[in-house]
């Protein structure tokens, strides 16, 4: 590992790329910490409170906690990881989307390009509700604590001109990192936004073992499960299925072609972790239209029924990950494609006709290895919330109040019910960020220092990203 570090300062390309993607990143940090005009700061942390578990706690993790600050980065990346989506929906189902993804880089140019503009309309779209909703809050939580000192078109425009210019220059930062840099640009922007924390997470959670309001017992058990949890997300984001294909022999003129074998790697989670924010998303959205409501009524009682810990909670929560983690994977690989591929250029897999039953044969392996995928993804985004709130089994119907009580009746079971009562900084959303970012960073720099004949991070064996 040392040696592998060294020899990253030794090569003067790797070296300038490393040095400019921390550069970036730190200009990325800095701009986190300057508030947009107008904005009373002293009341956005009881904002932030209040607003935990909607809509606006979840794109304040993606920024990097710039949201709750109102920062001129408070719409981070989010809009264009937004757009990016829409654009992958949008070529599945508009002809002239799918035209241009088939002509190669010219295509792809193109389409980055309408996602840019995708991007810049989002913006301006939820930059002005934002600016509206502030000045909404005219006093906040009861305590007189307006958060816009001056409102009215001046402030509006101010803001939507400060929060859209401030996403597309993290844009910008992003597509700098990965023309320059090292690593996906738009993933690291988010990995600095989430890690940022721990350093203070840390800080707290010393606070309260010195203050006795957790143990050394349940902080250890803490440690434990997390090293579990960022050992079973690598060994499954590197876990693949690999389908043999063997491709004829083919004479042109006095050469000779094909006759070689290869694989298809299918990924375990071919989704990554779009499946988990689309389903925080959805689940995020009645106790965002709650907050909006008055006090009382269906629209509250729905929002309890569905708060972290109820088993109505996990059961949609989990059925939404496993849901979209097929949807996402059936629009981003398409088996027909392919197959007829292979029939092209001659290629078959041993014992499976080309064709529609290659087709059929990859769509069978996809669909059951997406299975394990989405349970494990569906088992790592709830893990948090279980050890922070624990589920609420009194909820249940029937059997809920005798399991209740038979979980409660044994310290070692009890914690199912109440939780750790620890803070857990890093949910399912933002562990699968951290690792899968990691693994994918790891593995580029890796390769460079071994395209230039020079040891990498692991001696015995290779570091094999997300994307294979």
């Amino acid at each position: 590992m040392l040696d592998g570090l060294r020899n990253i300062f030794t090569i003067s390309d790797l070296r300038t790329r490393v040095l400019f993607t921390l550069t970036v990143l730190a200009i990325y940090r800095v701009g986190g910490v300057i508030p947009t005009p107008g904005v009373n700061t002293d009341a956005l942390a009881e904002l932030a409170r209040q607003a935990e578990g909607t809509m606006f706690g979840l794109y304040n993790m993606f920024s990097g906690g710039n949201l709750a600050q109102v920062t001129i980065f408070a719409l981070g990346i989010m809009p264009y990881i937004s757009a990016s989506i829409i654009m992958q929906l949008l070529t599945v189902v508009w002809p002239y989307l799918e035209r241009l993804k088939n002509e190669g880089e010219l295509g792809r140019r193109k389409i980055t390009q309408y996602t840019r503009y995708g991007t810049l309309l989002l913006c301006v779209v939820q930059a002005t509700a934002i600016a509206f909703w502030l000045e909404s809050q005219a006093n906040l939580g009861g305590a007189g604590l307006p958060l816009v000192f001056n409102p009215g078109w001046g402030f509006r425009l101010m803001a939507v001109l400060t929060l859209t210019t401030g996403t597309c220059f993290i844009m910008w930062l992003g597509e700098q990192i990965t023309e320059r840099g090292i690593g996906n640009g738009m993933s690291l922007i988010i990995f600095a936004g989430i890690v940022v924390n721990f350093p203070a997470g840390v800080l707290n959670t010393i606070d309260t073992l010195r203050t006795g309001q957790i143990g050394l017992f349940r902080l250890l058990l803490l440690g434990i499960v997390m090293i579990l949890v960022v050992g079973a997300v690598v060994f499954v984001e590197r876990g693949q299925r690999r389908v043999n294909v063997q491709y004829a022999k083919r004479v042109v003129g006095r050469r000779q072609y094909g006759g070689t074998s290869t694989h298809i790697p299918l990924k375990v989670n071919t989704g990554g972790v779009i499946p988990v924010i689309f389903a925080s998303s959805l689940l995020a959205f009645p106790a965002t239209i709650a907050a909006a409501l008055p006090p009382g009524g269906i629209a509250q009682s729905i929002t309890d029924g569905m708060a972290n810990g109820m088993p109505l909670y996990y059961l949609l929560y989990m059925g939404g990950i496993i849901f979209f983690a097929y949807f996402y994977t059936a629009i981003i690989f398409n088996p027909d494609d392919v197959a007829e591929n292979m029939r092209k250029y001659g290629g078959f897999v041993p014992g499976i006709r080309p064709g529609k039953r290659t087709a059929e044969y990859i769509d069978t392996i996809l669909t059951r290895i997406t299975l394990v995928g989405a349970i494990y993804l569906a088992l790592i985004a709830v893990l948090p919330d279980v050890m922070i709130v624990g589920f609420r089994a009194s909820a249940l119907p029937i059997v809920g109040e005798t399991l209740d009580g038979a979980l409660r009746s044994s310290a070692l079971t009890s914690w199912i019910t109440d939780g750790l009562g620890i803070t857990f900084y890093f949910g399912g959303t933002s562990l699968l960020i951290i690792v899968g970012v990691s693994m994918d960073t790891v593995q580029q720099v890796e390769s460079q220092l071994i395209m230039r004949h020079y040891d990498g991070f692991m001696r015995k064996t290779r570091i094999r990203g997300r994307r294979g």
